[in-house]
Protein backbone atom coordinates (compact mmCIF):
# COMPACT_ATOMS: atom_id res chain seq x y z
CA UNK A 1 0.00 0.00 0.00
CA UNK A 2 1.09 3.49 -1.36
CA UNK A 3 1.48 5.74 2.40
CA UNK A 4 2.26 9.08 3.08
CA UNK A 5 3.50 10.19 6.58
CA UNK A 6 4.21 13.69 7.26
CA UNK A 7 6.34 14.27 9.57
CA UNK A 8 9.81 13.68 9.51
CA UNK A 9 10.35 13.47 14.10
CA UNK A 10 10.77 11.20 16.27
CA UNK A 11 7.09 9.75 15.99
CA UNK A 12 6.60 10.22 12.21
CA UNK A 13 9.61 8.59 11.51
CA UNK A 14 9.32 5.25 14.11
CA UNK A 15 5.59 4.79 12.21
CA UNK A 16 7.20 4.69 8.56
CA UNK A 17 9.23 2.07 9.89
CA UNK A 18 6.60 -0.06 11.59
CA UNK A 19 4.66 0.46 7.93
CA UNK A 20 7.94 -0.09 5.85
CA UNK A 21 8.17 -3.38 7.73
CA UNK A 22 4.49 -4.60 6.78
CA UNK A 23 4.91 -4.13 3.49
CA UNK A 24 3.69 -0.50 2.98
CA UNK A 25 5.63 1.45 0.59
CA UNK A 26 6.67 4.82 2.35
CA UNK A 27 6.94 8.45 1.79
CA UNK A 28 7.70 10.84 4.88
CA UNK A 29 6.83 14.83 3.98
CA UNK A 30 8.94 16.92 6.52
CA UNK A 31 8.59 20.25 6.51
CA UNK A 32 11.98 21.03 7.93
CA UNK A 33 15.13 18.72 9.05
CA UNK A 34 14.01 15.38 10.47
CA UNK A 35 14.54 15.29 13.98
CA UNK A 36 15.02 18.92 14.59
CA UNK A 37 12.17 19.62 16.28
CA UNK A 38 10.96 18.63 20.06
CA UNK A 39 13.00 15.52 18.71
CA UNK A 40 16.16 16.97 19.03
CA UNK A 41 15.82 19.12 22.19
CA UNK A 42 13.78 16.63 24.63
CA UNK A 43 14.86 14.93 27.46
CA UNK A 44 16.80 12.29 25.94
CA UNK A 45 15.25 9.89 27.93
CA UNK A 46 12.81 6.79 27.94
CA UNK A 47 10.70 8.43 30.90
CA UNK A 48 8.73 5.31 31.99
CA UNK A 49 8.85 6.39 35.72
CA UNK A 50 7.58 10.10 34.40
CA UNK A 51 4.72 8.85 32.51
CA UNK A 52 2.27 11.20 33.64
CA UNK A 53 0.00 13.41 31.69
CA UNK A 54 0.63 17.13 32.38
CA UNK A 55 -2.86 17.84 32.89
CA UNK A 56 -2.97 16.87 37.24
CA UNK A 57 -5.22 18.07 40.31
CA UNK A 58 -3.83 21.26 40.85
CA UNK A 59 -1.61 21.79 37.70
CA UNK A 60 -3.61 24.88 36.23
CA UNK A 61 -4.17 26.75 39.31
CA UNK A 62 -0.20 26.77 39.88
CA UNK A 63 0.21 28.53 36.47
CA UNK A 64 -2.00 30.89 37.36
CA UNK A 65 -0.45 31.25 40.10
CA UNK A 66 2.78 31.59 38.50
CA UNK A 67 1.72 33.67 36.09
CA UNK A 68 3.84 36.51 37.01
CA UNK A 69 6.57 34.49 37.88
CA UNK A 70 9.15 34.84 34.62
CA UNK A 71 11.37 32.27 35.80
CA UNK A 72 8.55 29.64 37.00
CA UNK A 73 8.78 26.26 35.87
CA UNK A 74 5.19 26.33 34.09
CA UNK A 75 3.85 29.37 32.32
CA UNK A 76 0.35 30.24 31.30
CA UNK A 77 0.71 32.95 28.43
CA UNK A 78 -2.68 34.94 28.46
CA UNK A 79 -4.68 35.11 25.37
CA UNK A 80 -8.32 35.86 24.34
CA UNK A 81 -8.08 33.71 20.81
CA UNK A 82 -10.85 31.61 21.23
CA UNK A 83 -9.32 28.37 20.18
CA UNK A 84 -6.84 28.61 23.23
CA UNK A 85 -9.06 29.38 25.35
CA UNK A 86 -11.53 26.56 25.24
CA UNK A 87 -8.32 24.59 24.70
CA UNK A 88 -7.53 25.89 28.41
CA UNK A 89 -11.12 25.25 29.61
CA UNK A 90 -10.90 21.58 28.14
CA UNK A 91 -7.69 21.15 29.92
CA UNK A 92 -8.89 22.70 33.27
CA UNK A 93 -11.71 19.97 33.48
CA UNK A 94 -9.20 17.09 33.11
CA UNK A 95 -7.04 18.44 35.85
CA UNK A 96 -8.18 15.88 38.73
CA UNK A 97 -7.17 12.32 40.03
CA UNK A 98 -9.59 10.37 37.93
CA UNK A 99 -8.55 11.42 34.70
CA UNK A 100 -5.33 11.85 35.86
CA UNK A 101 -4.67 8.08 37.34
CA UNK A 102 -6.56 6.85 33.79
CA UNK A 103 -3.88 8.73 31.95
CA UNK A 104 -1.16 7.80 33.99
CA UNK A 105 -2.15 4.20 33.43
CA UNK A 106 -2.98 4.99 29.52
CA UNK A 107 0.60 6.24 29.15
CA UNK A 108 2.08 3.11 30.71
CA UNK A 109 0.35 1.01 28.40
CA UNK A 110 1.60 2.76 25.41
CA UNK A 111 5.07 2.92 27.08
CA UNK A 112 5.26 -0.73 28.62
CA UNK A 113 7.74 -2.03 25.81
CA UNK A 114 9.06 0.61 25.04
CA UNK A 115 12.38 -0.74 26.72
CA UNK A 116 12.06 -4.10 24.42
CA UNK A 117 11.12 -2.23 20.94
CA UNK A 118 14.33 0.13 21.38
CA UNK A 119 16.02 -3.28 21.97
CA UNK A 120 14.28 -4.82 18.73
CA UNK A 121 15.53 -1.52 16.77
CA UNK A 122 18.94 -2.09 17.24
CA UNK A 123 18.97 -5.99 16.59
CA UNK A 124 17.11 -5.14 13.17
CA UNK A 125 20.42 -3.04 12.25
CA UNK A 126 19.18 0.65 13.88
CA UNK A 127 22.20 1.59 15.20
CA UNK A 128 21.91 4.83 17.73
CA UNK A 129 23.32 5.77 21.52
CA UNK A 130 21.28 4.78 24.18
CA UNK A 131 22.12 4.12 28.20
CA UNK A 132 20.81 2.24 31.07
CA UNK A 133 21.45 4.32 34.11
CA UNK A 134 17.53 4.38 35.52
CA UNK A 135 16.43 7.55 36.72
CA UNK A 136 16.58 9.06 40.07
CA UNK A 137 13.43 11.30 40.67
CA UNK A 138 15.20 14.23 43.58
CA UNK A 139 13.13 15.92 45.71
CA UNK A 140 14.56 18.77 48.50
CA UNK A 141 11.38 18.09 50.54
CA UNK A 142 10.06 15.69 51.99
CA UNK A 143 6.20 17.59 51.16
CA UNK A 144 7.22 17.47 47.26
CA UNK A 145 8.58 13.44 47.93
CA UNK A 146 4.84 12.38 49.56
CA UNK A 147 3.23 14.50 46.80
CA UNK A 148 4.90 12.72 44.02
CA UNK A 149 4.28 9.22 46.31
CA UNK A 150 0.81 9.84 45.52
CA UNK A 151 0.81 8.42 42.17
CA UNK A 152 3.19 5.78 42.81
CA UNK A 153 0.42 2.53 43.28
CA UNK A 154 -0.45 2.78 39.45
CA UNK A 155 3.12 2.63 38.73
CA UNK A 156 4.24 -0.10 41.33
CA UNK A 157 1.10 -2.34 39.68
CA UNK A 158 2.47 -2.18 36.18
CA UNK A 159 5.64 -3.76 37.76
CA UNK A 160 7.58 -0.01 38.48
CA UNK A 161 8.88 -0.25 41.94
CA UNK A 162 11.10 2.48 42.79
CA UNK A 163 13.55 2.27 45.81
CA UNK A 164 13.18 5.41 48.20
CA UNK A 165 16.01 7.17 49.18
CA UNK A 166 16.48 9.49 52.32
CA UNK A 167 18.97 11.38 53.72
CA UNK A 168 22.42 10.74 52.91
CA UNK A 169 20.96 7.35 51.11
CA UNK A 170 20.38 10.31 47.85
CA UNK A 171 24.18 11.26 47.93
CA UNK A 172 25.13 7.26 47.96
CA UNK A 173 23.05 6.82 44.82
CA UNK A 174 24.40 9.72 43.27
CA UNK A 175 27.56 11.51 44.56
CA UNK A 176 27.36 14.61 42.35
CA UNK A 177 23.89 15.63 44.13
CA UNK A 178 24.59 18.62 47.47
CA UNK A 179 23.18 18.14 50.19
CA UNK A 180 20.40 20.13 49.43
CA UNK A 181 18.27 16.55 47.95
CA UNK A 182 17.19 14.90 50.59
CA UNK A 183 14.75 12.55 49.11
CA UNK A 184 14.54 10.68 46.03
CA UNK A 185 12.87 7.78 44.31
CA UNK A 186 15.34 5.50 42.10
CA UNK A 187 13.44 3.63 39.33
CA UNK A 188 16.45 1.46 37.45
CA UNK A 189 14.33 0.26 34.12
CA UNK A 190 14.48 4.22 32.74
CA UNK A 191 16.71 4.47 29.82
CA UNK A 192 18.84 7.35 28.37
CA UNK A 193 19.02 7.97 24.25
CA UNK A 194 20.89 10.44 22.15
CA UNK A 195 17.94 11.93 20.13
CA UNK A 196 20.04 12.86 17.40
CA UNK A 197 21.46 9.48 16.99
CA UNK A 198 18.33 7.96 17.20
CA UNK A 199 17.14 10.44 13.82
CA UNK A 200 20.06 9.00 12.13
CA UNK A 201 19.63 5.45 12.85
CA UNK A 202 15.96 5.75 12.02
CA UNK A 203 16.57 7.29 8.58
CA UNK A 204 19.49 4.95 7.35
CA UNK A 205 17.12 2.39 8.13
CA UNK A 206 14.26 3.74 6.10
CA UNK A 207 16.85 3.89 3.41
CA UNK A 208 17.65 0.60 3.52
CA UNK A 209 13.75 -0.33 3.09
CA UNK A 210 13.28 1.99 0.29
CA UNK A 211 11.40 4.41 2.39
CA UNK A 212 11.36 7.78 0.45
CA UNK A 213 12.16 10.92 2.91
CA UNK A 214 11.73 14.33 1.32
CA UNK A 215 12.98 16.85 3.42
CA UNK A 216 12.30 20.59 3.75
CA UNK A 217 9.10 20.28 2.17
CA UNK A 218 5.77 21.47 2.80
CA UNK A 219 1.76 19.90 2.14
CA UNK A 220 0.51 22.60 0.19
CA UNK A 221 -2.94 20.61 -0.05
CA UNK A 222 -4.50 17.29 0.24
CA UNK A 223 -5.98 15.98 -3.27
CA UNK A 224 -9.81 13.78 -2.07
CA UNK A 225 -12.09 12.07 -3.59
CA UNK A 226 -15.07 11.32 -2.06
CA UNK A 227 -14.10 9.85 1.34
CA UNK A 228 -10.30 9.38 0.56
CA UNK A 229 -7.40 11.12 -0.33
CA UNK A 230 -5.59 10.56 -3.00
CA UNK A 231 -2.80 12.97 -3.35
CA UNK A 232 -0.41 15.02 -1.14
CA UNK A 233 0.20 18.40 -3.25
CA UNK A 234 3.70 19.70 -1.92
CA UNK A 235 4.83 23.46 -1.54
CA UNK A 236 7.29 22.78 -4.91
CA UNK A 237 4.12 21.26 -6.85
CA UNK A 238 5.04 17.68 -6.91
CA UNK A 239 1.65 15.51 -6.88
CA UNK A 240 2.72 12.72 -4.40
CA UNK A 241 0.05 9.94 -5.44
CA UNK A 242 -1.13 7.55 -2.10
CA UNK A 243 -3.74 4.99 -1.11
CA UNK A 244 -2.99 6.38 3.11
CA UNK A 245 -1.99 8.81 4.95
CA UNK A 246 -0.69 9.40 8.66
CA UNK A 247 -0.37 13.32 9.99
CA UNK A 248 2.38 13.00 12.66
CA UNK A 249 3.87 15.93 12.23
CA UNK A 250 3.59 17.74 15.75
CA UNK A 251 2.15 20.83 16.96
CA UNK A 252 1.31 21.87 13.30
CA UNK A 253 -0.68 18.47 12.89
CA UNK A 254 -3.69 20.20 14.42
CA UNK A 255 -3.69 22.62 11.39
CA UNK A 256 -3.08 19.72 8.66
CA UNK A 257 -6.23 17.82 10.11
CA UNK A 258 -8.19 20.59 10.15
CA UNK A 259 -7.48 21.10 6.28
CA UNK A 260 -9.07 17.32 6.39
CA UNK A 261 -12.30 18.44 7.72
CA UNK A 262 -11.17 17.23 11.71
CA UNK A 263 -10.93 19.43 14.23
CA UNK A 264 -8.23 17.90 16.58
CA UNK A 265 -7.34 20.60 19.72
CA UNK A 266 -3.08 20.10 19.37
CA UNK A 267 -1.10 23.33 20.62
CA UNK A 268 2.01 24.22 21.55
CA UNK A 269 3.92 23.42 24.93
CA UNK A 270 7.34 25.12 24.80
CA UNK A 271 9.98 23.80 26.37
CA UNK A 272 13.92 24.61 26.71
CA UNK A 273 17.11 22.36 26.89
CA UNK A 274 20.92 23.50 27.32
CA UNK A 275 23.96 21.03 26.31
CA UNK A 276 26.69 21.02 28.26
CA UNK A 277 29.60 19.10 26.38
CA UNK A 278 31.93 18.04 27.28
CA UNK A 279 29.77 17.18 30.50
CA UNK A 280 31.11 19.43 33.35
CA UNK A 281 30.99 16.66 35.81
CA UNK A 282 30.18 12.80 35.79
CA UNK A 283 27.01 11.40 37.17
CA UNK A 284 25.77 7.86 37.91
CA UNK A 285 22.28 8.12 36.29
CA UNK A 286 19.60 10.16 35.13
CA UNK A 287 17.85 12.22 37.15
CA UNK A 288 14.66 14.88 37.51
CA UNK A 289 15.07 17.78 39.97
CA UNK A 290 11.35 17.66 40.84
CA UNK A 291 11.37 21.26 43.09
CA UNK A 292 12.21 23.01 39.76
CA UNK A 293 10.96 20.29 37.43
CA UNK A 294 13.93 20.30 35.30
CA UNK A 295 15.78 16.89 34.11
CA UNK A 296 19.47 15.91 33.76
CA UNK A 297 20.46 13.25 31.27
CA UNK A 298 23.64 12.48 31.27
CA UNK A 299 25.18 11.38 27.32
CA UNK A 300 28.81 9.98 25.86
CA UNK A 301 30.67 13.31 26.88
CA UNK A 302 27.48 15.27 27.22
CA UNK A 303 25.05 16.15 29.66
CA UNK A 304 21.57 17.61 28.93
CA UNK A 305 19.44 19.57 30.96
CA UNK A 306 15.96 20.28 29.98
CA UNK A 307 13.01 22.52 31.48
CA UNK A 308 9.76 24.81 31.68
CA UNK A 309 6.12 24.21 29.90
CA UNK A 310 4.82 27.66 28.68
CA UNK A 311 1.69 27.40 27.25
CA UNK A 312 0.49 30.06 24.52
CA UNK A 313 3.75 30.60 23.27
CA UNK A 314 4.11 29.88 19.43
CA UNK A 315 7.63 31.36 18.85
CA UNK A 316 11.11 29.40 19.33
CA UNK A 317 12.82 32.45 20.81
CA UNK A 318 15.15 31.83 23.65
CA UNK A 319 13.51 33.05 26.97
CA UNK A 320 17.11 33.79 28.60
CA UNK A 321 15.22 33.93 32.51
CA UNK A 322 13.79 30.82 31.24
CA UNK A 323 17.05 29.37 30.78
CA UNK A 324 18.96 30.84 34.20
CA UNK A 325 16.14 29.23 36.11
CA UNK A 326 16.87 26.11 34.28
CA UNK A 327 21.45 26.99 35.39
CA UNK A 328 20.21 27.78 38.65
CA UNK A 329 18.83 24.27 39.22
CA UNK A 330 21.82 22.53 38.49
CA UNK A 331 24.15 24.99 40.30
CA UNK A 332 21.53 24.56 43.48
CA UNK A 333 21.63 20.71 43.05
CA UNK A 334 25.32 19.37 42.15
CA UNK A 335 27.98 20.52 44.29
CA UNK A 336 30.95 20.49 41.35
CA UNK A 337 28.50 22.78 39.28
CA UNK A 338 30.66 25.27 37.37
CA UNK A 339 28.65 27.98 35.81
CA UNK A 340 29.34 27.97 31.92
CA UNK A 341 31.44 25.09 31.47
CA UNK A 342 31.02 23.05 28.12
CA UNK A 343 27.88 25.18 27.98
CA UNK A 344 26.42 25.20 24.35
CA UNK A 345 23.55 27.02 22.67
CA UNK A 346 20.23 26.94 24.90
CA UNK A 347 17.72 25.52 22.39
CA UNK A 348 13.79 26.33 22.59
CA UNK A 349 11.02 24.27 20.91
CA UNK A 350 7.00 23.03 20.93
CA UNK A 351 5.95 20.07 22.22
CA UNK A 352 2.26 19.17 20.99
CA UNK A 353 0.19 19.34 23.81
CA UNK A 354 -3.78 18.39 24.05
CA UNK A 355 -6.08 19.07 26.88
CA UNK A 356 -6.57 15.29 28.20
CA UNK A 357 -2.58 15.15 27.83
CA UNK A 358 -3.29 11.65 26.13
CA UNK A 359 -1.59 11.24 22.39
CA UNK A 360 -3.68 11.01 19.37
CA UNK A 361 -3.81 7.84 17.57
CA UNK A 362 -6.07 6.06 14.74
CA UNK A 363 -8.45 6.93 11.89
CA UNK A 364 -9.81 10.37 11.06
CA UNK A 365 -13.80 10.21 11.16
CA UNK A 366 -13.65 12.96 8.02
CA UNK A 367 -11.19 10.72 5.85
CA UNK A 368 -11.81 6.97 5.02
CA UNK A 369 -8.10 6.87 4.58
CA UNK A 370 -6.39 9.19 6.78
CA UNK A 371 -4.92 8.37 10.35
CA UNK A 372 -3.24 10.69 13.02
CA UNK A 373 0.18 10.01 15.23
CA UNK A 374 0.74 12.96 17.34
CA UNK A 375 -0.22 14.86 20.40
CA UNK A 376 2.28 13.18 22.61
CA UNK A 377 3.56 16.26 25.23
CA UNK A 378 6.87 15.54 26.52
CA UNK A 379 6.72 11.34 26.23
CA UNK A 380 7.24 11.90 22.40
CA UNK A 381 10.61 9.78 22.64
CA UNK A 382 9.16 7.31 25.46
CA UNK A 383 5.73 6.75 23.33
CA UNK A 384 6.73 6.57 19.81
CA UNK A 385 7.89 3.22 19.66
CA UNK A 386 4.51 1.69 21.07
CA UNK A 387 2.72 4.53 19.26
CA UNK A 388 4.29 3.23 15.92
CA UNK A 389 3.41 -0.01 16.58
CA UNK A 390 -0.04 0.08 17.58
CA UNK A 391 -1.06 2.50 14.26
CA UNK A 392 0.93 0.30 12.12
CA UNK A 393 -1.46 -2.68 12.97
CA UNK A 394 -4.68 -0.54 12.63
CA UNK A 395 -3.52 0.09 9.58
CA UNK A 396 -2.37 -3.65 8.52
CA UNK A 397 -4.11 -6.22 10.04
CA UNK A 398 -6.53 -4.80 12.14
CA UNK A 399 -5.70 -6.28 15.37
CA UNK A 400 -4.44 -3.87 18.04
CA UNK A 401 -2.54 -4.69 21.05
CA UNK A 402 -4.52 -2.00 22.96
CA UNK A 403 -7.67 -3.14 24.27
CA UNK A 404 -10.92 -0.98 22.90
CA UNK A 405 -11.48 0.77 25.64
CA UNK A 406 -8.02 2.34 25.29
CA UNK A 407 -8.31 3.22 21.86
CA UNK A 408 -11.00 5.05 22.31
CA UNK A 409 -9.61 7.38 24.87
CA UNK A 410 -6.50 8.15 21.75
CA UNK A 411 -8.94 8.27 19.39
CA UNK A 412 -8.59 11.79 16.76
CA UNK A 413 -12.65 11.42 17.21
CA UNK A 414 -12.68 11.67 20.90
CA UNK A 415 -12.86 15.72 20.30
Amino acid sequence: MRTVVVGGGVVGLTTAYELAVRGHEVTVIEAERCGAGASHGNAAKIAIAESNPVPAPGVLLQGIKWMLRPDSPLSIKPSLAPGYLKFLLRMARHCNARDFESGLDLHLRLGEDANELFDEYQRQGIDFEMHDRGVLLAFETRKRFDEHCESLPALESAGHHPQHLHGDEVQEAEPALSDRIRHGLFFPADRQIEPDSLTAGLLAKLAELGVVVREHTRVKRFVRSGETVTAVVTDDAEVIRTEALVIAAGVPSGGLLGELGQRVPIYSGKGYSIDYSPAPFELRTSLTLEDARVAVTPLNGMLRLVGTMEFGSTDYSVNEIRVEAIRRAGREAFHAWRDGEGERTPWAGSRPMTPDGLPVIGRLDSVANAYVNSGHSMLGLTLAPGSARLLAELMTDGSPSLPAEQLAKVSPNRF
